[in-house]
């Protein structure tokens, strides 16, 4: 596993480097070195760091959204107001939609194996948007409207109710019965993560206070109490619905609430962790697409990503109507919306492991849904920002 370890790092580093030197984003060079090391290619990975490979990805979403949570405003959040709300389930019903008229004709699938691939594919990835918006924050780029506040909000909001979406559909073509009430799981897990959040943000504010500590010890805390709470939302899985990952988000936003200069020294702290955590969330990302099922998928299955993206696109559009965005901001926020990686290599595989007739399909979907959007994405919001927003002293 260390060799295996050493390998990921090593490569994960020169391959990001070159593609930056190309002018490129990084993490497609990540993401090329995976595809390289998995066992689809050269198999150079040990199957031991295989096995928990889901788990790294988790911890380094952990970090980034621990970090986005320390860099938001909650000031600014309040006034992005309704279209951050639809952000959170607009696109990617769009994206359901446009998938469940396509998919039939393109890929010879029935209406629900349509709404199935829709809902894998429909998940937007924060690990890709979550660092850009908070390097645009930095930089001021789209402070007067809050352009980044309100992608992250929907970003993280976005992948809760897609998952939720794609457990229902696949419980009804497993067993064949739905239950409407499976979608309140969607509101009720926002609300339980944010009130999670909250608590547990108020509560660490409290501690750190009374008890002086240093900034290191702080991160350690902060990462285990992180942890529990996608604990947390494990052990109430099936009892009470709960957001692990908006929990955590919400933990970093009140605390900065309650602490800006704690906030702002321990986000420069999560801004080192997040150059190991990135490597290892890309390169592994890589190592889940199997190029055979790309390679064997055709014309139909890239016409349908791309047709989808277009729905995602125009509902992003839709979600923004009647807003002070210029239609330059606007035009960035949909290319920004469009990047998937982590949601798509987390599930794109378990139609298949239940059984499913489309299980091979949607899986090749998801292949080409990464390979696609999260380049097309990235060098979207990296090329474009400076050409579409405004930048605030």
């Amino acid at each position: 596993m260390l060799t295996s370890i050493a390998i990921i790092v090593l490569s994960g580093l020169f391959m990001g480097r070159l593609f930056s030197k190309l002018k490129l984003p990084g993490l497609l060079g990540m993401i090329l070195a995976g595809i390289l090391l998995s066992p689809h290619a050269l198999n150079l990975l040990d199957s031991s760091l295989l096995n928990i490979s889901s788990d790294l990805r988790q911890i380094a979403l952990v970090i980034i959204l621990t970090r986005a949570g320390l860099s938001l405003n909650l000031g600014d959040l309040k006034k992005v107001g309704r279209p951050a709300v639809l952000l959170c389930f607009v696109p990617a019903c769009a994206e359901i939609i446009g998938t469940m008229l396509l998919a039939p004709p393109l890929l010879g699938v029935s209406l629900l194996e349509a709404a199935i691939t829709g809902s894998v594919i429909a998940a937007v990835s924060p690990a890709v948007i979550v660092p850009r918006m908070i390097r645009l924050m930095e930089n001021g780029y789209g402070r007067d409207h809050s352009i980044p506040q309100l992608l992250l909000a929907g970003a993280s909001v976005d992948d809760v109710f897609v998952i939720v979406v794609f457990s229902a559909l696949t419980s009804l073509a497993s067993s064949g019965s739905f239950s409407a009430l499976s979608l309140l799981q969607i509101p009720v897990s926002i609300l339980t993560g944010v009130l999670a959040g909250m608590v547990t943000g108020l509560g660490l504010h409290a501690f750190f206070r009374s008890c002086p500590l240093r900034d290191t010890v702080k991160i350690l805390i902060l990462l285990s109490v992180s942890f529990l709470l996608l604990e947390l939302q494990n052990r109430l899985e099936g009892t009470v619905p709960l957001s692990g990952l908006l929990a955590i988000m919400s933990l970093g936003i009140f605390l900065k609430r309650r602490s800006p200069d704690l906030a702002r020294t321990l986000c420069d702290e999560y801004s080192l962790l997040w150059i190991p955590a990135e490597i290892f969330l890309f390169v592994l990302v890589g190592v889940t697409v199997d190029l055979q099922y790309a390679f064997a998928a055709g014309a139909p299955a890239i016409v349908l990503v791309l047709g989808a993206l277009m729905f995602r696109m125009a509902g992003v559009a839709l979600s923004l109507v009647k807003t002070r965005l210029t239609g330059s901001e606007k035009l960035f926020c949909m290319i920004a919306y469009t990047p998937k990686a982590t949601v798509q290599a987390a599930i794109g595989a378990i139609p298949l492991s239940m059984g499913l007739a489309c299980g091979q399909k949607v899986l090749t979907v998801a292949v080409l849904a990464i390979l696609i959007t999260a380049p097309l994405g990235a060098v979207g919001i990296d090329k474009l920002y400076k050409k579409l927003l405004t930048a605030l002293a």
